[in-house]
């Protein structure tokens, strides 16, 4: 061995120390007396000296020694793409490389700036997409890169510039990729001279003002993508020169229209422009296009009819078309040869029938033709379609029935007619299929009994009957329903008593059980539920109202019943007669019963105070207790000051400290404990929650948000049964839950080892939680400090959204002086927060996808292994540019055979933790993705 082959041995032996923390068997063959020819990953010229470097998706971890690799004076090709690799390059690093022609660090985690590439005058293929580099990109450099073909510096976070005028010479390009790198302004008219281009994509920045003219030169193009820009304007005269396009993305811009320049574009595959502002017809000559299978044109302004040839010819895969002004029949041929999966004609004003050919489309996964002008029968094979997970006929006049056939439908997750006329019984047989979670048939004219064996459905999550012609009673077998959160039978011919098994129902959110003709006493099982809406009026109910249900906030739900009662509820006659001497006794001695407790509890703060002061820098001010219940409580005020002492202390956060409090019984409770502000001097202690911060000049603005708070009743939500407050700190008396929480179950050690379906379990139940946050009340509630250690899990597993210390209520778009509050954690936050404290629901909804990642992954927000700066959205962003990765972000605990039900969630996740907030789904949107993501249900996730 010669010592320059020596030299290079020890070069590549370094390289291999650097990275010997890396999961790879890949430097096996690396070992010292061995010819550097033959290690793996490295390829020699004919005198035996290195000349490439091929380290591709090896899962390398570590530091980079990029100067020393430049030492191997024959090298010409680097490719260490999509690893985990960190640190920086610098410009001295770049000075060796001179021979360099191929280039790769994408998908890795460098820091720092790109350094100046001009001494790589050779380079021809240059790669530093989702690299982690940043800053200010130096595209002066690129001048001197003449030779370059291949040219990829997407997703990364590079400082804004207006596009960078120096590509514009680079000729000899034929693949251009600046997606997502912060580039603004126009398009400029040069990039005509880019004649060899075959790919262009430019999506994901802020560019602004029309499509050049230029472009229609570019006639090797085959790709272009333009979407999530402002582009304006008309698509430019002559575009439909492009005839080598197969993939055009211009969705979510300002185009605005006719399409009839795409006319000619019959080699398309994919046409992708939604959310524009496009008009008129869609050409007729899509219908002849053989090889297009994807189009999406909905949130646009299109009218006319859909072409009825369309799909004839080709394999039609998806077709979105919705939220336009287009009119006519459904074209008969779309799911002509067998491949339709999803068949999205939503909000138009579409007529006439659902053709025949549809029940022959057994790929089909999704069929949405909601809100339109559609009527007749639906053919009946379309109700057992083997892979229909959802089928929305919402908004139409449908007419006949439900055939017995939809047992066979086992993919069937969502159905949903409500506002139709469909008729007939609802077939027995829907109990067969198993997989349904939604069943929306609300304003109907369905008849007849409701199917006595649907407690067969364990997924169903949601009920809506209401508004029908059903007659007879409500079948016991509901009971069985055990994922049943939302159910409404309001407005049939019902008749009989409320089963008692209703109240089995534990994660039961809403039940409406209005205007039918029930009888019987209310079921006391029901005061063990969690509800968040009760509403039984307009019935024939006797007896008392059970206690626990006797709550201003469910009144409105008995009325309409003459023969109720109530000790507790002033608008209902009373259970029992009680004398005038026996009422004038009761109130005397309730006063004096409070007094004796005024007297105690004001000795007890006094003492409580005292014992507090050694551990804190400044007085408490005395004073006596306020107690606010919201529920009806089983303990005094007595009871919870007792618990405050050290050795209850269970948790400390931003906005207090937190108890577990035992009761005499046994009962346990969760008491917040928050130190608030001294308006006399100034002084702020403990809380950094501006909401819970009470002082003579907000008192009223907190005891609102507090008895606003305290109205929240739904299963996934921490219970707060009552507030207590002195002059200068506030108790908040939870329930207790005694799993702790899920940061606890996911990252303490010893790990749990938690199983795919409870993970999934607790992400449903808390999505709904956040959901009934943002949507179930008058006005949204932020949380603002969404993460795992705030989700609580109660015995049996089941998830409860906690810490509303840094929750606000919103009001009418304003959030006053609050937002200006530091909100939230590290890892959890949103990143428009770095730019502006207008906090809203899109902020919940990236930390709720945060929560998702960690479930999926087992991996914290924030760890080494992502780099510097980096957390664990970038890693999976990261990860996912590379389908065939996929798996491997999912936490090796969790069974390979359900790593497809995985991954349908890690989508939801990453659409959850969008860049741009607008682009983030609701919760509302979230629950219903989750929903069809329940194991073996879907195999995709796609959201509309």
């Amino acid at each position: 061995m010669s010592c320059a082959e020596s030299d290079e041995l020890q070069i590549l032996l370094k390289l291999k120390s650097a990275l010997q923390n890396s999961n790879t068997d890949v430097f096996s063959s690396w070992i010292q007396g061995r010819s550097a020819c033959n290690f793996n990953g490295v390829v020699c010229n004919s005198n035996g000296f290195v000349k490439e470097i091929n380290l591709p998706h090896q899962q390398l971890i570590g530091y980079l020694p990029f100067g020393s690799i430049c030492e191997l004076k024959s090298l010409v090709k680097i490719d260490f793409g999509d690893n985990s690799l960190y640190g920086k390059v610098t410009d001295e690093d770049m000075k060796n490389c001179t021979g360099l022609q191929y280039l790769d660090l994408g998908l890795n985690s460098f820091s720092g700036q790109v350094p100046d590439l001009s001494p790589l005058n050779e380079l021809k293929f240059l790669s530093l997409n989702s690299s982690g580099f940043s800053g200010h990109f130096p595209w002066k450099s690129l001048e001197n890169l003449k030779e370059l073909t291949f040219l990829s510096l997407g997703d990364n976070p590079f400082a804004s510039s207006p596009f960078p005028q120096v590509v514009l010479y680079l000729e000899k390009l034929y693949w251009l990729y600046l997606t997502n790198c912060s580039i603004t302004g126009q398009i400029p008219e040069g990039i005509h001279n880019l004649t060899r281009l075959r790919n262009l994509e430019l999506a994901d920045n802020t560019l602004s003002g029309p499509i050049p003219a230029g472009i229609i030169q570019l006639d090797k193009l085959w790709q272009l993508q333009l979407y999530n820009n402002s582009l304006s304007g008309n698509l430019p005269v002559g575009f439909g020169n492009l005839t080598s396009l197969v993939n055009f993305d211009a969705s979510m811009n300002m185009l605005r229209g006719k399409l009839s320049e795409l006319r000619s574009l019959n080699n398309l595959a994919s046409l992708q422009l939604f959310e524009n502002h496009f008009s008129g017809k869609i050409p007729e000559e899509f219908g002849e296009f053989k090889y297009l299978v994807e189009l999406s044109l909905y949130r646009n302004n299109l009218s006319g009819r859909i072409p009825p040839k369309i799909g004839s010819w080709s394999d039609f895969i998806f077709i979105d078309v919705s939220e336009n002004f287009l009119t006519g029949p459904i074209p008969p041929d779309m799911c002509k040869n067998g491949k339709m999966v999803k068949l999205l004609l939503l909000q138009n004003n579409l007529t006439g029938t659902i053709p025949k050919s549809y029940a022959n489309c057994k790929s089909l996964a999704r069929f949405r033709v909601n809100n339109n002008l559609l009527s007749g029968i639906v053919p009946a094979g379309i109700w057992s379609l083997p892979n229909l997970a959802l089928i929305d006929l919402t908004m139409n006049q449908f007419e006949g029935p439900v055939t017995g056939d939809i047992g066979n439908a086992k993919s069937l997750a969502q159905l949903l007619l409500s506002n139709n006329r469909f008729s007939g019984e609802l077939p027995a047989s829907i109990s067969k299929a198993s997989s349904l979670v939604s069943i929306h048939v609300s304003l109907n004219q369905f008849s007849g009994q409701i199917p006595g064996t649907i407690g067969e459905l364990k997924s169903l999550g949601s009920l809506y009957l209401d508004g029908n012609m059903f007659s007879g009673t409500i079948p016991d077998s509901l009971g069985s329903c055990v994922s049943l959160h939302d159910v409404n039978l309001a407005g049939n011919s019902l008749y009989g008593e409320i089963p008692d098994s209703v109240g089995s129902l534990q994660s039961l959110n809403s039940l409406n059980l209005s205007k039918n003709t029930l009888s019987g006493e209310i079921p006391t099982s029901l005061s063990s539920l969690r509800l968040s809406l009760l509403d039984l009026s307009d019935n024939r109910l006797v007896g008392p109202i059970p206690k626990s249900l006797s709550v201003e906030v469910f009144k409105d739900g008995f009325e309409g019943n003459l023969g109720l009662c109530s000790s507790n509820l002033k608008d209902f006659q009373p259970c029992s007669s009680d004398s005038g001497t026996l009422s004038h006794l009761r109130t005397f001695l309730s006063c004096f019963i409070a007094g004796i407790l005024v007297l105690v509890l004001s000795i007890g703060c006094y003492m409580f105070v005292k014992v507090r002061k050694t551990n804190l820098n400044h007085p408490l001010k005395q004073g006596s207790w306020e107690m606010k219940s919201f529920h009806i409580l089983s303990f005094t005020e007595k009871d919870i000051t007792n618990g405050i002492k050290s050795e209850n202390l269970i948790g400390k956060g931003g906005s207090g400290n937190v108890y577990k409090v035992e009761l005499t019984g046994g009962k346990k409770l969760a008491v917040k404990h928050i130190w608030t502000s001294d308006s006399s001097n100034g002084k702020s202690y403990r809380s950094s929650a501006p909401m819970l911060t009470k002082s003579k000049f907000r008192s009223q603005e907190y005891d609102a948000e507090v008895t606003a708070l305290s109205a929240i009743r739904h299963v996934n939500v921490v219970k707060l049964f009552c507030s207590i407050t002195s002059e200068d700190c506030s108790l908040l008396v939870y329930e207790y839950l005694p799993n702790g929480s899920l940061w606890d179950k996911l990252h303490s050690c010893p790990k749990i080892d938690l199983s795919w379906e409870l993970r999934y379990a607790i992400a449903l139940g808390a999505a709904r939680g956040l959901k009934y946050l943002h949507h179930g009340y008058d006005r949204p509630v932020i949380h603002r400090d969404v993460k795992s250690s705030n989700i609580l899990l109660d015995e049996e597993w089941k998830p409860r959204i906690a810490d509303f210390g840094l929750a606000k209520i919103v009001q009418n778009g304003s959030g006053g002086d609050w937002t200006h509050f530091i909100a939230g954690t590290h890892g959890y936050i949103a990143p428009e927060y770095a730019y502006t404290c207008n906090i809203n629901e899109k902020c919940d909804v990236y930390s709720f996808g945060v929560v998702l990642m960690e479930l999926v992954t087992g991996k914290r927000p924030l760890e080494p292994e992502f780099g510097e700066n980096k957390d664990i959205v970038h890693w999976i962003y990261t990860k996912l540019e590379n389908n065939e990765i996929l798996d491997e972000v999912v936490d090796m605990n969790i069974a390979n055979a359900l790593k497809e039900d995985v991954i349908k969630v890690l989508r939801i996740a990453v659409h959850c933790t969008a860049k741009i907030p607008v682009l983030r789904p609701s919760m509302r949107m979230v629950v219903q993705m989750l929903e069809e993501a329940d194991p073996s249900k879907l195999t995709d996730i796609i959201v509309h």
